[in-house]
């Protein structure tokens, strides 16, 4: 490993694990409400309610009602789920065979800003992929915002990672694809690693 004295490893999900491309989602809600994509990434952008379903401040029916509201009122669960699912792509097997190497060796978690919809297909692609029923088996414990009713980049779920495990920071690295994620990592004493591509994983173990 590149960065000597690192006992724990803390994996975002989306864009390092799973391959994301959150303008498929935004090119699906366009398609769905007739509205330009300009108006559709402005809209995500300042909707306060993206924030809230990932805190769980918000449960599936009451987010999907919300995104009705902003793009059409006639749409279903169905499509509204498959358009909000669209961003999640394919898990190369590379990474599962990674992460299992690396969790007999490191304390390996995972720590994701996501939501129930989300988690649901994710853990469906898991299933499909490997047999097993879940992306937690591939980590020592993973942590899902809207479980938490926290969400990166607020220090507080940083911490809450830390004292749960009595993981020391300096001995704590924490990957993320989102430089504003790092920072809050950072606030927390933990060592960073910004992922701008999910194949430089491979590189830095």
């Amino acid at each position: 490993m590149t960065t000597p004295g690192i006992k724990n490893i803390i994996f975002d999900l989306g864009g390092v694990i799973i391959n994301l491309s959150v303008e498929k989602t935004h090119q699906a809600f366009s398609v769905l409400s007739g509205k330009p994509i300009q108006q559709i990434r402005s809209i995500v952008q300042k909707s306060p309610f993206f924030n809230q379903y990932e805190k769980g401040m918000i449960d599936d029916e009451t987010f999907r009602d919300q995104l009705r509201e902003v793009l059409s009122d006639h749409l279903s669960d169905a499509e509204l789920d498959h358009a909000w699912n669209a961003m999640l792509l394919d898990i190369p097997m590379e990474r599962i065979h990674l992460l299992e190497h690396l969790k007999s060796r490191f304390n390996i978690y995972l720590l994701s800003n996501t939501n129930n919809i989300h988690l649901q297909c994710f853990n469906k692609q898991v299933q499909q992929l490997t047999g097993f029923v879940a992306m937690d088996q591939y980590f020592h414990q993973a942590y899902y915002s809207h479980i938490m009713k926290m969400r990166k980049p607020d220090v507080e779920i940083y911490e809450y990672v830390l004292h749960a495990h009595d993981l020391v920071p300096h001995e704590t690295i924490f990957l993320d694809d989102n430089k504003d994620n790092l920072l809050g990592a950072n606030n927390a004493g933990i060592k960073t690693f910004h992922v701008e591509h999910p194949d430089q994983i491979y590189s830095l173990f």
